[in-house]
């Protein structure tokens, strides 16, 4: 338990400083573009550690399947959460985009596991803590509310049945084989929609070096959380991997000077309280 716990939480720390680079960069390219070359030198990075790994031999067509709906939710989640972020507001989008958690727990049970009350209680908190963190991010609405809202609903979504197929294949496969190959169908999958929408990708040479920062980081989280289906209630890894938002924002208050108000401190206590009762459940 504590091992899944811990690589939720290395997970969350790293796709924290991953989308505080894309704070740092984002309007200076299309998120489709970002989000395919993000993509492709993660897989390009991992690729020869993957290929190395041991499981390969047990790549059944089982396997294949929940990885390719890995990596083919994996792109939908993460454009649906660009997109979200590009309407917003923060305070909006973002507790939606991080209540994925309830729906891992959901998975889990789906799949014939138990979750008593001690570890809804944990979920919960967590889920309570992110959204009182980010109610107190500034910003309006650059669209319509219920547009970002739906792209929210898709990252959740999205992100959740991403970890659950990826645990899953991982129960039967060496997980860098299974996060490579789920990478290269989620490549598939982003770079069908810049080619049906015609997206420009060069656009985003000026920003490359941050980019390829951003797919070490994300292949390398990935990694951790599929890692953690081999271990006891991996379903806690996706759940503390989801503290990201709180890392994102904390970096942003000591990097950027950015304000950080009571209630977000109280959010970060009752997130880790929430922790805090994963590991007594």
């Amino acid at each position: 338990m504590l091992v899944s716990l811990s690589l939720g939480l290395t997970a969350a720390l790293l796709w924290g400083m991953h989308d505080y680079i894309v704070r740092l960069i984002g309007g200076r390219a299309d998120a489709r573009a970002m989000l395919l070359v993000a993509l492709v030198i993660g897989a390009v990075l991992l690729a020869p550690v993957s290929l190395m790994a041991e499981g390969w031999e047990r790549f059944s067509p089982f396997t294949l399947g929940f990885t390719a709906l890995s990596g083919f939710f994996y792109a939908l989640g993460a454009y649906g959460l660009y997109r979200a972020f590009t309407i917003g507001p923060v305070r909006l989008v973002a507790p939606i985009c991080g209540a994925y958690p309830l729906l891992s727990v959901a998975f889990h049970m789906a799949r014939g596991g138990e979750a008593g009350f001690g570890v809804w209680a944990g979920v919960l908190a967590v889920v309570l803590g992110i959204t009182l963190v980010t109610r107190g991010e500034a910003g309006e609405a650059q669209g319509k509310r219920a547009e970002a809202i739906a792209w929210s609903l898709l990252a959740a979504f999205g992100f959740a049945l991403t970890f659950g197929f990826s645990q899953w294949a991982a129960e039967t496969a060496g997980e860098l084989p299974v996060v490579w190959v789920a990478r290269l169908f989620a490549c598939a999958t982003a770079a069908s929609v810049v080619i049906v929408r015609n997206v420009p990708v060069l656009t985003v040479r000026p920003i490359w070096p941050a980019l390829s920062v951003m797919g070490t980081l994300d292949g390398v989280a990935l990694t951790l959380v599929t890692l953690a289906g081999h271990f006891q209630h991996p379903e806690y890894a996706p759940v503390t991997a989801s503290m990201f938002g709180i890392v994102t924002i904390v970096m942003a208050w000591r990097l950027l000077g950015e304000a950080m108000l009571s209630v977000q401190w109280i959010g970060i206590v009752i997130a880790f309280a929430g922790i805090a009762l994963l590991t007594m459940a």
